[in-house]
């Protein structure tokens, strides 16, 4: 891609909304999986014997394993939620910005 084009693409105003709407979508997941996964390292570190507490009397599944196993799916699913918006909304919103800026080109 050339100067130009580029540079148009950077002067849309759909631009800066792509990046704004992107931008806060990614710090919004990205700051509940920190609040998570601090949340569960503050737990460990202060109190594991909240983690180290049995599901059923005489089980061996504990608190900690399944809040552990809830971590990654729940990592999982919000990694799948950014992928189908980046997919579908961001990548429309892309795809319309490279039109446009090569449609100026053709003129």
């Amino acid at each position: 891609m050339n100067e130009v084009i580029t540079a148009r693409i950077r002067e849309n105003p759909k631009y800066r909304e792509l990046i704004a709407r992107r931008g806060r979508y990614a710090w919004t997941l990205a700051g509940i999986v920190l609040v998570i996964f601090y949340g569960f390292a503050m737990t460990v570190a202060f109190s594991p014997a909240t983690l180290g507490q049995p599901l059923a009397e005489g089980g061996f599944l504990t608190k900690g394993i399944v809040f552990i196993f809830f971590m990654f799916v729940f990592f999982w699913v919000l990694t799948a939620m950014y992928v189908r918006r980046a997919n579908t909304e961001f990548d429309a919103l892309t795809a319309e910005l490279i039109a446009e800026a090569w449609k100026d080109e053709k003129k």
